[in-house]
């Protein structure tokens, strides 16, 4: 996990690689292809609230939804700076302090398993070895033409999912519904590009990675309503999500994955072959 953040929740990333920066990012958000990179990740029992994520073999369609700590498996930066958010937003709202949480998601689907996270920064110009499919500016459009000031929205088949051990009562299924399942891998290359750490829809909270989430899961036609933080905790972010994707109807989803630029649709359309 890089260690060179600010304190906005829920950013995270993989290790760094060699950087091409020689193709300029013109910030306007950038659909991307897919690309595979392999690895097989366990599945865990989990605790508490909703159903208990079950084994590919017993149950091999679903949508797994990770409560990951912010800067879990990090050097403590991050999580020091989430405490620091964090404790300013309490004091400005008058109430205790929580602890602050990472979103992201596992889709299961006979034809693969893949990963739904957002991450910040971008670690490299090899989107396609990770499955992105989104890039949105951080803080400002005009930032983004620096790599540091991106993020991306990764669909990532057989992919990497750091620190999903840390995970607050292990992977917890949301759905088990094979087209939901599906909906929410053609729904990933249409999630808007808004700035993250900005709130410029007026939803009432900043966009981040928790945004994105949401965002997918109502716009997957997930029922939301028995969806939340850990006790204790919150998600910044995730109410965000829903307002914006709750401004269009559930019926508006096929019209709005076919607004996908006809390359990023051959290559959704091709993620499930």
């Amino acid at each position: 996990m890089a260690t060179k953040r600010a304190f906005v929740a829920g950013e995270r990333t993989t290790p760094n690689r060699s950087r091409d920066t020689g193709t300029p990012f013109l910030g306007t958000g950038r659909r991307l292809p897919l690309g595979p990179k392999a690895l097989v990740m366990g599945d865990r029992d989990r605790s508490d609230g909703l159903m208990t994520a079950s084994s590919a073999e017993a149950s091999p369609a679903g949508i797994d939804l990770y409560w990951i700590p912010l800067g879990a498996g990090g050097s403590g930066f991050v999580r020091l700076n989430g405490r620091i958010y964090e404790a300013i937003e309490a004091r400005l709202e008058g109430r205790s302090r929580c602890a602050i949480y990472h979103t992201a998601l596992q889709v299961h689907l006979p034809e693969g398993r893949f990963v739904v996270e957002t991450t910040w920064p971008s670690p490299d110009a090899d989107t396609k070895s990770r499955g992105v499919v989104v890039e949105g500016a951080v803080f400002a459009r005009r930032l983004a033409r620096l790599q540091t000031f991106r993020y991306e929205v990764r669909c990532w088949r057989n992919g990497v999912l750091p620190d999903a051990d840390e995970a607050f009562g292990g992977p917890q299924r949301v759905s088990d519904d094979t087209e939901e399942a599906r909906r929410l891998l053609k729904m990933a290359g249409s999630v808007p590009a808004l700035i993250w750490g900005r709130d410029p829809l007026e939803a009432g909270e900043m966009w981040n990675s928790n945004s994105v989430i949401s965002w997918l899961l109502v716009r997957s036609g997930i029922t939301m309503e028995t969806i939340h933080p850990p006790a204790r905790g919150r998600a910044p972010g995730w109410d965000a999500g829903i307002a914006i994707a709750n401004r269009s109807s559930v019926a508006s989803d096929a019209s709005t994955a076919a607004a996908v630029d006809s390359s990023q649709a051959k290559s959704l359309a091709g993620l499930l072959e």
